[in-house]
């Protein structure tokens, strides 16, 4: 496929918009991109329809990593309305040039979760993102909200999530962990002993799962195609 023909727009949902290049991702065995995450955060998003639940785009959570200045990062997040959410969800990205789009090798996710008021790191690949997710937990902590309490919330590395069995797939267990989550968040039926999701997410996102959604993603969008 020329490069033309890769980058046609094939959708817009939403503020996001697809480029064929991405169905050809989702069919082979190739690590998402930024697109296809934040294009299946913001169906998530419409689907968990809910002023307590944000999930963050990934160009927004590289800029809260990635700000060279505290000063800049405050007027960026403040439209977020972070006190105002009870589930926050954020995928971290190991790249560090600010200039690459759509860089680094790993994605994992953060969820701040307000009950609890802990910030839980799930990474599919024993931990490789641990460092950069230590430091967005830096960056956004103090912006949580206005108590005390907030601006001092846990930070947990989840030691039992879900492991990829390949080197490409970090990023659909991104999003298989975070839908969990959402579906979790928005029934009473599957907290754990501690109030948490831990177990209904070991229970979901299965590598028989994880390998299915490949499919389901290239469905709804083919799906969202037609109707347009």
């Amino acid at each position: 496929m020329g490069k033309s023909a890769a980058d046609d727009k094939i959708l817009s949902y939403n503020d996001v918009v697809l480029r064929r290049s991405d169905l050809d991702i989702l069919s082979g065995p190739y690590f998402l991109n930024d697109r296809i995450i934040e294009f299946y955060f913001s169906y998530l998003s419409s689907c968990h329809v809910s002023q307590d639940i944000l999930l963050v785009p990934p160009s927004i959570a590289f800029w809260i990593l990635n700000c060279p200045d505290a000063t800049y990062l405050k007027e960026f997040i403040e439209p977020l309305k972070l006190p105002e959410k009870k589930l926050v969800i954020f995928p971290v990205n190991d790249n560090d040039d600010m200039s690459l789009a759509e860089g680094g090798s790993h994605w994992s996710l953060i969820v701040y979760e307000r009950n609890g008021n802990v910030f839980v790191h799930h990474d599919s690949n024993h931990g490789m993102n641990k460092i950069k997710a230590r430091k967005l937990f830096s960056a956004v902590v103090g912006f949580m909200g206005d108590s005390t309490s907030a601006s001092k919330a846990k930070y947990l590395d989840c030691v039992d999530s879900p492991q990829q069995t390949n080197g490409y797939d970090c990023g659909v267990y991104v999003i298989a962990v975070a839908r969990a989550i959402c579906c979790w968040y928005e029934s009473s039926e599957h907290k754990d002993a501690e109030g948490m999701w831990f177990s209904f997410v070991k229970e979901q996102v299965t590598s028989a799962a994880v390998s299915q959604m490949r499919k389901e993603i290239l469905q709804l969008i083919k799906g969202l195609m037609e109707k347009k």
